[in-house]
Protein backbone atom coordinates (compact mmCIF):
# COMPACT_ATOMS: atom_id res chain seq x y z
CA UNK A 1 0.00 0.00 0.00
CA UNK A 2 2.49 2.34 0.57
CA UNK A 3 4.63 1.48 -2.61
CA UNK A 4 1.61 2.32 -4.53
CA UNK A 5 0.93 5.29 -2.69
CA UNK A 6 3.94 6.51 -3.72
CA UNK A 7 3.77 5.30 -6.84
CA UNK A 8 0.28 7.80 -6.95
CA UNK A 9 2.41 10.73 -5.58
CA UNK A 10 5.08 10.08 -7.50
CA UNK A 11 2.67 10.45 -10.50
CA UNK A 12 0.74 13.48 -9.98
CA UNK A 13 3.53 15.16 -9.45
CA UNK A 14 5.15 14.33 -12.85
CA UNK A 15 1.81 14.81 -14.61
CA UNK A 16 2.13 18.70 -12.97
CA UNK A 17 5.35 19.07 -13.86
CA UNK A 18 4.40 18.21 -17.53
CA UNK A 19 1.74 20.43 -17.27
CA UNK A 20 3.76 23.13 -15.91
CA UNK A 21 6.86 22.62 -18.61
CA UNK A 22 4.14 22.34 -21.78
CA UNK A 23 2.36 25.61 -20.89
CA UNK A 24 4.85 27.97 -19.54
CA UNK A 25 7.52 26.84 -23.04
CA UNK A 26 3.86 27.68 -24.78
CA UNK A 27 3.90 30.93 -23.13
CA UNK A 28 7.57 31.98 -23.29
CA UNK A 29 7.11 30.84 -26.94
CA UNK A 30 4.07 33.27 -27.34
CA UNK A 31 5.56 36.09 -25.83
CA UNK A 32 9.05 35.55 -27.18
CA UNK A 33 7.59 35.80 -31.25
CA UNK A 34 5.09 38.55 -29.77
CA UNK A 35 7.06 41.18 -27.37
CA UNK A 36 10.71 40.59 -29.28
CA UNK A 37 11.43 38.91 -32.47
CA UNK A 38 8.48 39.70 -34.44
CA UNK A 39 8.89 43.32 -33.33
CA UNK A 40 12.56 43.21 -33.84
CA UNK A 41 12.22 42.17 -37.53
CA UNK A 42 8.83 44.62 -38.43
CA UNK A 43 11.70 47.23 -36.56
CA UNK A 44 14.88 46.14 -39.47
CA UNK A 45 12.48 46.06 -42.17
CA UNK A 46 11.45 49.88 -41.06
CA UNK A 47 15.23 50.56 -40.97
CA UNK A 48 14.76 49.09 -45.06
CA UNK A 49 12.51 51.61 -46.13
CA UNK A 50 13.89 54.83 -43.74
CA UNK A 51 17.22 54.29 -45.99
CA UNK A 52 15.28 53.85 -48.92
CA UNK A 53 12.98 56.94 -48.58
CA UNK A 54 15.75 59.02 -47.65
CA UNK A 55 17.76 57.97 -50.71
CA UNK A 56 14.10 58.62 -52.54
CA UNK A 57 14.37 62.43 -51.16
CA UNK A 58 17.81 62.98 -52.28
CA UNK A 59 16.64 62.10 -55.85
CA UNK A 60 13.94 64.13 -55.10
CA UNK A 61 15.72 67.33 -54.34
CA UNK A 62 18.25 67.26 -57.21
CA UNK A 63 14.72 66.13 -59.60
CA UNK A 64 13.29 69.62 -58.31
CA UNK A 65 16.18 71.66 -58.94
CA UNK A 66 15.97 75.50 -57.85
CA UNK A 67 13.02 75.97 -59.95
CA UNK A 68 11.00 78.47 -57.98
CA UNK A 69 8.05 76.52 -58.76
CA UNK A 70 8.61 73.71 -56.98
CA UNK A 71 9.98 75.79 -53.79
CA UNK A 72 7.07 74.17 -51.32
CA UNK A 73 7.66 70.86 -52.82
CA UNK A 74 11.81 70.91 -52.18
CA UNK A 75 10.81 72.02 -47.93
CA UNK A 76 8.95 69.30 -47.90
CA UNK A 77 11.44 67.00 -49.52
CA UNK A 78 14.18 68.24 -46.87
CA UNK A 79 11.60 67.52 -43.73
CA UNK A 80 10.69 64.29 -45.24
CA UNK A 81 14.66 63.37 -45.42
CA UNK A 82 15.07 64.72 -42.09
CA UNK A 83 13.12 62.59 -40.35
CA UNK A 84 13.52 59.24 -42.05
CA UNK A 85 17.20 59.84 -41.22
CA UNK A 86 15.90 60.08 -37.49
CA UNK A 87 13.92 57.51 -37.82
CA UNK A 88 17.04 55.26 -39.31
CA UNK A 89 18.92 56.06 -36.82
CA UNK A 90 16.66 54.66 -34.47
CA UNK A 91 15.77 51.51 -35.93
CA UNK A 92 19.71 50.93 -36.20
CA UNK A 93 19.96 51.51 -32.59
CA UNK A 94 17.71 48.97 -31.72
CA UNK A 95 18.58 46.60 -34.25
CA UNK A 96 22.04 46.68 -32.93
CA UNK A 97 20.92 45.94 -29.32
CA UNK A 98 18.31 43.10 -30.62
CA UNK A 99 21.47 41.41 -32.82
CA UNK A 100 23.91 41.59 -29.38
CA UNK A 101 23.63 37.57 -29.78
CA UNK A 102 23.85 36.69 -33.87
CA UNK A 103 26.87 37.15 -35.10
CA UNK A 104 25.76 37.37 -38.86
CA UNK A 105 23.40 39.85 -37.42
CA UNK A 106 25.91 42.06 -35.79
CA UNK A 107 28.19 41.98 -38.92
CA UNK A 108 25.08 43.19 -41.12
CA UNK A 109 24.32 45.98 -38.35
CA UNK A 110 28.00 46.86 -38.41
CA UNK A 111 28.60 47.29 -42.22
CA UNK A 112 25.07 49.77 -41.49
CA UNK A 113 26.59 51.39 -39.03
CA UNK A 114 30.33 51.68 -40.85
CA UNK A 115 28.65 53.17 -44.22
CA UNK A 116 25.54 55.22 -42.90
CA UNK A 117 27.90 58.33 -42.32
CA UNK A 118 30.20 57.68 -45.74
CA UNK A 119 26.51 57.79 -47.29
CA UNK A 120 25.17 61.13 -45.41
CA UNK A 121 28.43 63.10 -46.78
CA UNK A 122 28.01 62.22 -50.12
CA UNK A 123 24.03 63.32 -49.64
CA UNK A 124 25.59 66.39 -48.10
CA UNK A 125 28.05 66.81 -51.02
CA UNK A 126 25.48 66.59 -53.76
CA UNK A 127 23.12 68.66 -51.83
CA UNK A 128 26.07 71.41 -51.41
CA UNK A 129 26.51 70.97 -55.22
CA UNK A 130 23.16 71.41 -56.35
CA UNK A 131 22.44 74.64 -54.65
CA UNK A 132 25.73 76.02 -55.81
CA UNK A 133 24.41 75.24 -59.27
CA UNK A 134 20.78 76.82 -59.37
CA UNK A 135 19.53 73.99 -61.74
CA UNK A 136 16.56 73.76 -63.40
CA UNK A 137 14.24 71.30 -62.66
CA UNK A 138 15.36 67.91 -64.12
CA UNK A 139 18.57 68.92 -64.93
CA UNK A 140 21.01 68.15 -61.71
CA UNK A 141 24.84 69.64 -62.25
CA UNK A 142 27.27 66.95 -63.24
CA UNK A 143 29.05 67.75 -60.16
CA UNK A 144 25.87 67.10 -57.69
CA UNK A 145 24.93 64.03 -60.04
CA UNK A 146 28.56 62.46 -59.22
CA UNK A 147 28.08 62.83 -55.66
CA UNK A 148 24.32 61.49 -55.67
CA UNK A 149 25.57 58.89 -58.05
CA UNK A 150 28.11 57.64 -55.38
CA UNK A 151 25.41 57.89 -52.56
CA UNK A 152 23.04 56.33 -54.15
CA UNK A 153 25.76 53.01 -55.11
CA UNK A 154 26.74 53.08 -51.80
CA UNK A 155 23.07 52.61 -50.25
CA UNK A 156 21.89 50.23 -52.98
CA UNK A 157 25.00 48.07 -52.95
CA UNK A 158 25.96 47.96 -49.39
CA UNK A 159 23.29 49.57 -47.07
CA UNK A 160 20.26 48.17 -48.69
CA UNK A 161 21.43 44.44 -49.29
CA UNK A 162 23.18 44.83 -45.38
CA UNK A 163 19.30 45.87 -43.60
CA UNK A 164 17.75 43.40 -45.40
CA UNK A 165 19.95 40.75 -44.07
CA UNK A 166 19.14 42.27 -40.92
CA UNK A 167 15.39 41.25 -41.24
CA UNK A 168 16.36 38.10 -42.84
CA UNK A 169 18.19 37.58 -39.59
CA UNK A 170 15.32 38.39 -37.59
CA UNK A 171 13.05 36.41 -39.84
CA UNK A 172 14.64 33.53 -39.53
CA UNK A 173 14.56 33.58 -35.54
CA UNK A 174 11.10 33.87 -35.71
CA UNK A 175 11.06 30.83 -37.72
CA UNK A 176 12.70 28.66 -35.53
CA UNK A 177 11.14 29.69 -32.44
CA UNK A 178 7.84 28.89 -33.59
CA UNK A 179 8.76 25.92 -35.11
CA UNK A 180 10.78 24.46 -32.05
CA UNK A 181 7.41 26.10 -29.81
CA UNK A 182 4.60 24.67 -31.66
CA UNK A 183 6.39 21.13 -32.19
CA UNK A 184 7.05 21.29 -28.16
CA UNK A 185 3.13 21.95 -27.31
CA UNK A 186 2.02 19.04 -30.04
CA UNK A 187 4.64 16.85 -28.56
CA UNK A 188 3.73 18.03 -24.68
CA UNK A 189 -0.29 17.80 -25.10
CA UNK A 190 0.32 14.25 -25.69
CA UNK A 191 3.16 13.74 -22.95
CA UNK A 192 0.08 15.66 -20.22
CA UNK A 193 -2.19 12.70 -21.94
CA UNK A 194 0.38 10.02 -20.98
CA UNK A 195 1.21 11.47 -17.34
CA UNK A 196 -2.17 12.16 -16.26
CA UNK A 197 -3.50 8.86 -17.55
CA UNK A 198 -0.67 7.03 -15.42
CA UNK A 199 -1.46 9.12 -12.36
CA UNK A 200 -5.26 8.15 -12.95
CA UNK A 201 -4.02 4.78 -13.69
CA UNK A 202 -2.37 4.59 -10.43
CA UNK A 203 -5.16 6.25 -8.43
CA UNK A 204 -7.78 3.54 -9.85
CA UNK A 205 -5.03 0.61 -8.48
CA UNK A 206 -4.37 2.05 -4.93
CA UNK A 207 -8.29 2.48 -4.50
CA UNK A 208 -9.29 -1.10 -5.96
CA UNK A 209 -6.17 -2.33 -3.79
CA UNK A 210 -8.39 -0.43 -0.30
CA UNK A 211 -11.49 -2.14 -1.76
CA UNK A 212 -10.35 -5.52 -2.15
CA UNK A 213 -8.29 -5.61 1.21
CA UNK A 214 -10.20 -3.37 3.64
CA UNK A 215 -13.87 -4.37 1.37
CA UNK A 216 -14.15 -0.32 1.67
CA UNK A 217 -16.31 0.48 -1.48
CA UNK A 218 -15.86 3.88 -1.95
CA UNK A 219 -12.38 6.03 -0.35
CA UNK A 220 -14.05 9.77 -0.59
CA UNK A 221 -10.35 11.67 -0.17
CA UNK A 222 -9.22 9.26 -3.38
CA UNK A 223 -12.16 9.30 -5.57
CA UNK A 224 -11.97 13.66 -5.25
CA UNK A 225 -8.34 13.21 -5.85
CA UNK A 226 -9.28 10.97 -9.19
CA UNK A 227 -12.04 13.80 -10.23
CA UNK A 228 -9.46 16.26 -9.46
CA UNK A 229 -7.42 14.78 -11.63
CA UNK A 230 -9.33 14.30 -14.75
CA UNK A 231 -10.31 18.03 -14.67
CA UNK A 232 -6.77 19.26 -13.96
CA UNK A 233 -5.75 17.02 -17.37
CA UNK A 234 -8.91 18.13 -19.46
CA UNK A 235 -7.76 21.67 -18.12
CA UNK A 236 -3.74 20.94 -19.23
CA UNK A 237 -5.07 19.83 -22.58
CA UNK A 238 -7.09 22.27 -23.49
CA UNK A 239 -5.04 25.06 -22.75
CA UNK A 240 -2.22 23.19 -24.46
CA UNK A 241 -4.73 23.22 -27.33
CA UNK A 242 -5.55 27.29 -26.91
CA UNK A 243 -1.54 28.12 -26.45
CA UNK A 244 -1.32 25.98 -30.55
CA UNK A 245 -3.76 27.89 -31.38
CA UNK A 246 -2.56 31.62 -30.41
CA UNK A 247 0.89 30.53 -31.60
CA UNK A 248 -0.42 29.83 -35.02
CA UNK A 249 -2.82 32.62 -35.17
CA UNK A 250 0.85 35.19 -33.79
CA UNK A 251 2.79 33.61 -36.24
CA UNK A 252 1.28 32.17 -39.20
CA UNK A 253 -2.09 34.42 -39.58
CA UNK A 254 -0.63 37.47 -38.21
CA UNK A 255 3.06 37.94 -38.38
CA UNK A 256 3.87 36.10 -41.53
CA UNK A 257 1.50 38.58 -43.39
CA UNK A 258 3.11 41.40 -41.27
CA UNK A 259 6.12 40.67 -42.13
CA UNK A 260 5.55 40.27 -45.42
CA UNK A 261 3.63 43.85 -45.42
CA UNK A 262 7.00 45.67 -43.64
CA UNK A 263 8.96 44.20 -46.60
CA UNK A 264 6.71 45.39 -49.62
CA UNK A 265 6.27 48.87 -48.08
CA UNK A 266 10.11 49.18 -47.52
CA UNK A 267 10.48 48.15 -51.43
CA UNK A 268 7.96 49.80 -52.54
CA UNK A 269 9.61 52.74 -51.27
CA UNK A 270 12.28 52.09 -52.93
CA UNK A 271 10.64 51.31 -56.14
CA UNK A 272 9.35 55.18 -55.56
CA UNK A 273 13.52 56.34 -55.44
CA UNK A 274 13.52 54.48 -58.83
CA UNK A 275 11.44 56.56 -60.39
CA UNK A 276 13.35 59.26 -59.37
CA UNK A 277 16.46 58.27 -60.32
CA UNK A 278 15.07 57.43 -63.58
CA UNK A 279 14.05 60.66 -64.41
CA UNK A 280 17.49 62.85 -62.51
CA UNK A 281 19.90 60.74 -64.13
CA UNK A 282 19.32 59.76 -68.07
CA UNK A 283 22.83 58.08 -68.58
CA UNK A 284 21.86 55.25 -65.95
CA UNK A 285 17.51 55.37 -66.93
CA UNK A 286 17.81 51.61 -68.31
CA UNK A 287 19.25 50.16 -65.14
CA UNK A 288 16.76 52.31 -63.01
CA UNK A 289 13.99 50.98 -65.14
CA UNK A 290 14.81 47.63 -64.67
CA UNK A 291 15.41 48.19 -61.05
CA UNK A 292 11.63 49.53 -60.55
CA UNK A 293 10.49 46.37 -62.50
CA UNK A 294 12.40 44.02 -60.45
CA UNK A 295 10.68 45.76 -57.40
CA UNK A 296 7.79 45.44 -58.87
CA UNK A 297 7.97 41.47 -59.60
CA UNK A 298 9.02 41.30 -55.29
CA UNK A 299 5.40 43.02 -54.45
CA UNK A 300 3.50 40.83 -57.17
CA UNK A 301 5.41 38.08 -58.72
CA UNK A 302 4.52 38.09 -62.54
CA UNK A 303 7.00 35.61 -64.27
CA UNK A 304 7.88 36.66 -67.72
CA UNK A 305 6.41 39.92 -67.41
CA UNK A 306 8.15 42.83 -68.30
CA UNK A 307 7.96 46.63 -68.03
CA UNK A 308 5.94 47.25 -71.02
CA UNK A 309 3.19 44.05 -70.22
CA UNK A 310 3.23 44.01 -66.40
CA UNK A 311 0.00 46.22 -66.48
CA UNK A 312 -1.73 44.25 -68.27
CA UNK A 313 -0.61 40.94 -66.63
CA UNK A 314 -1.37 42.51 -63.58
CA UNK A 315 -4.80 43.73 -64.35
CA UNK A 316 -5.67 39.98 -65.65
CA UNK A 317 -4.24 38.40 -62.42
CA UNK A 318 -6.38 40.81 -60.12
CA UNK A 319 -9.34 40.11 -62.34
CA UNK A 320 -8.65 36.59 -61.57
CA UNK A 321 -8.42 36.74 -58.09
CA UNK A 322 -11.56 39.44 -57.58
CA UNK A 323 -13.63 37.40 -59.40
CA UNK A 324 -12.50 34.21 -56.71
CA UNK A 325 -10.80 35.37 -53.91
CA UNK A 326 -9.73 31.56 -52.89
CA UNK A 327 -7.24 32.21 -56.42
CA UNK A 328 -4.16 34.06 -55.91
CA UNK A 329 -2.37 34.08 -59.23
CA UNK A 330 0.67 35.89 -58.50
CA UNK A 331 3.26 35.78 -55.66
CA UNK A 332 5.53 38.44 -54.61
CA UNK A 333 4.63 39.69 -50.93
CA UNK A 334 1.33 41.00 -52.09
CA UNK A 335 0.43 37.48 -52.85
CA UNK A 336 1.80 35.90 -49.74
CA UNK A 337 -1.03 38.19 -47.55
CA UNK A 338 -3.41 37.95 -50.39
CA UNK A 339 -3.36 33.51 -50.03
CA UNK A 340 -3.01 34.46 -46.07
CA UNK A 341 -6.40 36.42 -45.35
CA UNK A 342 -7.37 35.49 -41.77
CA UNK A 343 -9.31 38.08 -39.93
CA UNK A 344 -12.40 40.52 -40.17
CA UNK A 345 -11.57 43.22 -42.49
CA UNK A 346 -8.51 41.96 -43.80
CA UNK A 347 -10.08 41.04 -47.42
CA UNK A 348 -11.39 44.62 -48.12
CA UNK A 349 -8.15 45.97 -46.92
CA UNK A 350 -6.06 44.02 -48.92
CA UNK A 351 -8.03 44.37 -51.80
CA UNK A 352 -7.63 48.29 -51.53
CA UNK A 353 -4.15 47.49 -51.37
CA UNK A 354 -3.97 45.45 -55.04
CA UNK A 355 -6.46 48.32 -56.80
CA UNK A 356 -3.93 50.98 -54.98
CA UNK A 357 -0.78 49.14 -56.48
CA UNK A 358 -2.16 48.65 -60.00
CA UNK A 359 -2.55 52.46 -60.00
CA UNK A 360 1.05 53.41 -59.15
CA UNK A 361 2.32 51.02 -61.79
CA UNK A 362 0.12 52.86 -64.19
CA UNK A 363 1.21 56.20 -63.13
CA UNK A 364 5.29 54.96 -63.59
CA UNK A 365 3.93 54.09 -67.16
CA UNK A 366 2.76 57.11 -67.48
CA UNK A 367 6.65 58.84 -66.63
CA UNK A 368 8.08 56.72 -68.86
CA UNK A 369 5.87 58.32 -70.98
CA UNK A 370 6.04 62.04 -70.68
CA UNK A 371 9.94 61.52 -70.34
CA UNK A 372 10.21 59.53 -73.84
CA UNK A 373 8.03 62.48 -75.03
CA UNK A 374 11.04 65.17 -74.29
CA UNK A 375 8.56 66.53 -71.76
CA UNK A 376 10.97 66.54 -68.98
CA UNK A 377 9.32 69.31 -66.99
CA UNK A 378 5.99 67.65 -66.91
CA UNK A 379 7.00 64.26 -65.63
CA UNK A 380 8.84 65.97 -62.87
CA UNK A 381 5.76 67.27 -61.63
CA UNK A 382 3.89 64.54 -62.22
CA UNK A 383 6.28 62.61 -60.64
CA UNK A 384 6.64 64.84 -57.34
CA UNK A 385 3.18 66.21 -57.36
CA UNK A 386 0.76 65.38 -54.50
CA UNK A 387 -2.54 66.62 -56.18
CA UNK A 388 -5.10 63.79 -56.86
CA UNK A 389 -4.47 61.74 -59.96
CA UNK A 390 -0.46 62.77 -59.78
CA UNK A 391 1.89 60.11 -59.13
CA UNK A 392 3.22 60.95 -55.14
CA UNK A 393 -0.72 61.32 -54.23
CA UNK A 394 -1.17 57.80 -55.50
CA UNK A 395 1.96 56.75 -53.84
CA UNK A 396 0.46 58.15 -50.88
CA UNK A 397 -2.35 56.69 -51.46
CA UNK A 398 -0.22 53.03 -51.58
CA UNK A 399 1.35 53.92 -48.41
CA UNK A 400 -1.73 54.09 -46.93
CA UNK A 401 -3.14 51.29 -48.02
CA UNK A 402 -0.13 49.18 -47.36
CA UNK A 403 -0.49 50.65 -43.18
CA UNK A 404 -3.92 49.70 -43.15
CA UNK A 405 -3.69 45.98 -44.01
CA UNK A 406 -0.39 46.20 -41.58
CA UNK A 407 -2.51 47.89 -38.70
CA UNK A 408 -5.28 44.67 -38.68
CA UNK A 409 -2.32 42.36 -38.86
CA UNK A 410 -0.55 43.82 -35.73
CA UNK A 411 -3.50 44.11 -34.01
CA UNK A 412 -4.12 40.46 -34.35
CA UNK A 413 -0.65 39.38 -33.06
CA UNK A 414 -0.98 41.62 -30.32
CA UNK A 415 -4.26 40.17 -29.72
CA UNK A 416 -3.24 36.68 -29.81
CA UNK A 417 -0.29 37.46 -26.91
CA UNK A 418 -2.76 39.16 -24.73
CA UNK A 419 -4.81 36.14 -25.02
CA UNK A 420 -2.46 33.57 -24.29
CA UNK A 421 -1.16 35.75 -21.51
CA UNK A 422 -5.13 35.57 -19.94
CA UNK A 423 -5.49 32.10 -20.96
CA UNK A 424 -1.67 31.46 -19.38
CA UNK A 425 -0.88 33.95 -16.55
CA UNK A 426 -0.22 34.10 -12.78
CA UNK A 427 -4.37 32.68 -11.66
CA UNK A 428 -3.62 29.64 -14.16
CA UNK A 429 -0.63 29.04 -12.41
CA UNK A 430 -1.78 29.56 -8.52
CA UNK A 431 -4.99 27.75 -9.21
CA UNK A 432 -2.35 24.81 -10.51
CA UNK A 433 -0.38 25.17 -7.67
CA UNK A 434 -3.84 24.55 -5.41
CA UNK A 435 -5.15 21.48 -7.08
CA UNK A 436 -1.57 19.76 -7.10
CA UNK A 437 -1.17 20.58 -2.76
CA UNK A 438 -5.11 19.21 -2.43
CA UNK A 439 -4.32 16.49 -4.65
CA UNK A 440 -1.39 15.33 -2.63
CA UNK A 441 -2.64 15.80 0.60
CA UNK A 442 -6.62 14.21 0.03
CA UNK A 443 -4.23 11.10 -1.29
CA UNK A 444 -2.03 11.31 2.05
CA UNK A 445 -5.89 11.74 4.13
CA UNK A 446 -7.16 8.85 2.23
CA UNK A 447 -4.42 6.09 2.56
CA UNK A 448 -3.39 7.17 6.36
CA UNK A 449 -6.82 5.74 8.31
CA UNK A 450 -5.90 2.46 6.74
CA UNK A 451 -2.22 1.94 7.04
CA UNK A 452 -2.85 3.21 10.77
CA UNK A 453 -5.15 0.08 11.14
CA UNK A 454 -1.94 -1.93 10.70
CA UNK A 455 -0.66 -0.70 14.10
Amino acid sequence: MRGLTGVCLAALLAAAATITAVLSGARNGIDDIGHRDAPQAVRTADLYFALSDMDAQVANLLLLGSDPGYAAQRRQTLDTYDQRRTQADGDLQKAAEASAGDPAGQRAVQTVLDQLGQYEALVARARLLEDQAHAPAGQPSADALAAYRQATDLLRRQLLPAADQVTAASAATVDRTYTAQRGAVSGGWWWILITTGLALAALVLLQRLLAVRFHRVLNPPLAAVTLLTVLTAAAGLTLASRAESHLIVAKSNAYDSVIALSRARAVAYDMNADESRYLTDPARADSYQQSFLDKSQSIARLDGATIDSYDAELAQAADRHRADHRTVPFGGYLGTELDNITFPGEQDAAEDLLTAFQQYEKDDRTIRGLRNQGRLKDAVTFDTGTASGQSDADFDQLSRALDDVLAINQHALGQAVTDADDDLGLDVALTGGLALTAALALTALGVRPRLREFR
